[in-house]
């Protein structure tokens, strides 16, 4: 997709494949990151004012061009898989996470896991709707 294609929408809603690529590294790089170690997340999102701004990662995102958004996407993902890995190293799937919820309970990391998965399955959806309306291909054939 060229930047107009990131930048499309499907009727009146605001929701881009551009932000929601966005959206997703932010999901990478705050729920691994911060559930299993309890790290703050770092560049660009500790910066971000989310009080006042909280949908800044989907409407930032109009103003990056497609190759920073992919390698934003990208390096997200590999700092999740270096978490991912540490926390199988000690204690597998159910390696409890150090972040602590006001009510006394940590996430297990087959927890964080299915959590990120369900983000991503609803968001797919979303995906491929703008998709289709920006390329008018439908369905998963790929062009002959």
């Amino acid at each position: 997709m060229d930047a107009a294609g990131l930048r499309a929408t499907l009727g009146t809603s605001t929701v881009t494949l551009g932000g929601l690529l966005k959206h997703l590294a932010c999901v990478e790089d705050t729920h691994f990151a911060r559930l299993l170690l309890a790290r703050k997340p770092g560049a660009p999102w500790d910066v971000v004012d989310w009080d006042a701004d909280p949908d800044w990662d989907w409407r930032s995102a109009a103003e990056d061009t497609p190759e920073q958004l992919l390698t934003l996407w990208q390096g997200a993902v590999e700092r999740s898989r270096a978490v991912v890995a540490e926390a199988l190293a000690d204690g597998g799937p159910g390696h409890i996470g150090r972040y602590t919820t006001s009510g006394g309970e940590s996430p297990s990391l087959r927890r964080v896991l299915i959590d990120v998965i369900e983000e991503y399955a609803r968001h797919v959806g979303h995906a491929d709707l703008i998709r289709e309306s920006v390329d008018g291909l439908v369905g998963e054939d790929p062009p002959r």
